[in-house]
């Protein structure tokens, strides 16, 4: 029997995103439209998809540091600072160090994957003639 306090766990995996980081969706369900955390994970050099997303949503630095980008603006982030990102809002961040960059990702309302808009610029091929 399912308990209505409960909001049950798919289990806590990493897994690789499109938008070149790792993450593992700590609160994500339907009976919590309000909220959703997830832990995200960016490996040294690497800078994330340039993106928008339908929900407010926060970062905080847990481990690492690099910079971060919203609509526009940059600057550096460490373990302790949030960031607040809001909706529509374009974002990206960059693990210019030697280690992992760690934070978390508070959304409010919840993520949902169609919420989550690419703003870079496909690369097409050339056609052949």
């Amino acid at each position: 029997m399912t308990h209505p306090f409960l909001a049950p766990s798919g289990g806590l995996r990493e897994f690789a995103t499109s938008e070149r980081c790792f993450i593992t969706e700590l609160l994500n369900h339907p009976t919590r439209p309000d909220v959703s955390l997830a832990r995200a994970r960016v490996t040294p050099g690497v800078v994330t998809e340039l993106h928008a997303l339908d929900v407010e949503e926060t970062y905080v630095i847990e481990m690492g540091g690099g910079m971060m980008e919203v609509g526009g603006d940059r600057f550096r982030v460490g373990p302790g600072d949030s960031v607040r990102i809001p909706r529509g809002v374009p974002q990206r961040i960059e693990n210019d160090g030697a280690t992992d960059l760690v934070f978390l990702c508070l959304c409010h309302p919840r993520f949902r994957p169609e919420g989550y808009a690419s703003l870079e610029a496909s690369v097409d091929e050339p056609s052949q003639s």
